[in-house]
């Protein structure tokens, strides 16, 4: 693959990412933004307390709807760099061979979230470390940390906020990593793999991972592929099973990191 056939592709799935979070659908009355105006005070006293960028991430206008004071003083930017461009400006600091990773986990991500029920969405959080440009030019390791606050009336994600630290690690060749936390019961979705499937997967299989990949719901990838919604979900428990996953996250990173897809 070429730079830029790679940048293309970078861009392609940030996009599908932007459209996807378009795509949710929120009626005025089932908002409550005096709720977001309640949150900003407790978020600002945590980030004092903890020394940790947070900001406040609205899904029905698709932007940073809050910064702490202190946010991004972690990479050295300040508030006027970053305000006017919002998500874009940190959006375009993120390591270029991260950028992709984490684009898709993050749709898995959402995708994810939304099929949970209104309580299992408040008890479950993403946790990513990838790399990112600070003020000096140098590449760091941050660790975000993602959970919804707020619901609209109809149960569907509204608010998340987000928590950037420095990572402990701070290798710079180590690839993005995600977890789905449950804090409430401590269950851990690793998104890591060890060791190399033994088993490799037919024509059809990576033809259906490919599509989970691009964002592709079971019904979406049926009507592409004119089969049935239940031979879909065959093929993908196959691919589980296969590759030793726990779940779609897990099969799309093993799939990609071993070079099936």
């Amino acid at each position: 693959m070429t730079n830029n056939e790679s940048i293309d592709q970078r861009n392609a799935i940030y996009e599908i990412v932007m459209k996807y979070m378009s795509s949710l659908q929120f009626e005025p009355q089932n908002i409550d933004y005096q709720k977001l105006e309640k949150h900003k005070p407790v978020v600002e006293t945590l980030a004092a307390l903890t020394n940790s960028s947070i900001q406040i991430f609205d899904l029905n206008e698709v932007k940073i709807a809050f910064f702490s004071k202190n946010y991004a003083h972690l990479l050295g930017y300040s508030r006027e760099e970053f305000e006017e461009l919002n998500y874009a400006f940190f959006e375009a600091k993120i390591h270029p061979d991260d950028k992709y990773n984490l684009a898709m986990l993050g749709l898995s991500t959402l995708k994810l979230f939304k099929e949970l029920s209104s309580d299992e969405k408040l008890n479950h959080k993403a946790v990513y470390e990838f790399r990112m440009l600070n003020s000096s030019g140098k590449y760091v390791r941050v660790i975000d940390q993602y959970q919804l606050l707020e619901l609209d009336a109809t149960g569907q994600m509204w608010l998340m906020m987000s928590t950037i630290d420095l990572s402990p690690n701070q290798d710079e060749e180590s690839s993005v990593k995600c977890q789905i936390h449950n804090f409430r019961t401590g269950k851990i979705i690793s998104s890591g793999v060890e060791t190399k499937p033994s088993l490799e997967l037919t024509k059809r299989e990576m033809e259906i991972l490919r599509l989970v990949k691009q964002g592709l719901l079971s019904k979406e990838i049926s009507d592409k592929l004119f089969i049935s919604v239940h031979t879909v979900n065959t093929h993908r428990q196959r691919l589980l099973e296969k590759l030793g996953a726990n779940n779609t996250i897990e099969a799309i990173i093993f799939a990609t990191k071993f070079g099936l897809i």
